[in-house]
């Protein structure tokens, strides 16, 4: 994905790459080690030291995050208190770490834009869950992704079942009492009683499922992600938004109306 984002920067006309923070390739020009030709931008491992060379460069930084659950709270903290916007794609924050990342958000005035799925079909997909939802009762989801992916179940599988439930109502009434002899093979409860089934195989990059189920009848709703070019359009909407933003905001939809 960051190497996606770089390409695509890189090429968007009114954006201007400004720095490449991973811990590979340190010292490399960026632009060479993805075949575009010099850049002018090296890579370092060095975050703060961006966030720094940025804000003392421009009022309308951003940093794009797409990287590990265990780092990104970090890096979105610091971002922020270094007067940069983060727009972030990372996954795996639970709710608590976004109320806190919300408010350091408010407070600092600053823009913020995370989005557990940038592709434009998937909040299409979203969307269509929720109507359909008011006229099924059953549900369940199937997410599958490559199996580099560290969380499970993914952001966006979550985040639908959490779109769901807003609708109020008890969903997968129980018709007989279960017995798994496997545990785990019904999937994950994340709430609202709407079971998450995530799988994890090379070849996958990002797809999900929401099927209902009714009498004599089922409806899946299906996205399929096949290159993570899917998800660009999606990413430099988010930062360009994001300079307008005083706070953040959870997921592309809002960036949508």
């Amino acid at each position: 994905m960051g190497r996606e984002v770089v390409r695509t920067v890189a090429e968007t006309p009114g954006m201007t790459l400004a720095g490449a923070v991973a811990r590979a390739q340190v010292g490399f020009d960026i632009g060479e080690v993805l075949g575009l030709g010099s850049l002018g931008v090296e890579i370092t491992d060095d975050l703060s030291g961006q966030l720094l060379k940025l804000s003392q460069n421009s009022n309308r930084g951003v940093m794009v995050d797409f990287t590990h659950p265990r780092s990104a709270f970090e890096n979105i903290r610091s971002a922020i208190a270094f007067g940069v916007r983060p727009v972030v794609g990372t996954t795996g924050l639970n709710p608590e770490q976004v109320e806190r990342l919300r408010e350091f958000a408010e407070k600092s005035s600053m823009g913020c834009v995370i989005a557990p799925n940038f592709a434009i079909g998937m909040i299409l997909l979203q969307q269509m869950a929720v109507q359909a939802a008011q006229y099924f009762d059953h549900v369940e989801i199937i997410e599958l992704h490559h199996n580099r992916k560290v969380d499970a179940p993914s952001g966006t599988a979550a985040q639908t079942a959490q779109l769901l439930g807003r609708l109020g109502k008890d969903f997968n009434p129980p018709q007989v009492e279960e017995k798994e002899f496997l545990p785990g093979s019904r999937g994950g409860i994340p709430e609202h009683n709407i079971r998450i089934h995530s799988i994890r195989l090379p070849g996958l990059v990002a797809h999900q499922e929401v099927i209902f189920g009714g009498m004599g009848q089922t409806l899946t709703l299906r996205h399929d992600t096949t290159d993570r070019v899917a998800f660009m359009p999606g990413v430099i909407l988010a930062i360009r938004r994001v300079l307008e933003l005083k706070g953040l905001v959870y997921g592309l939809e809002h960036l949508l109306s």
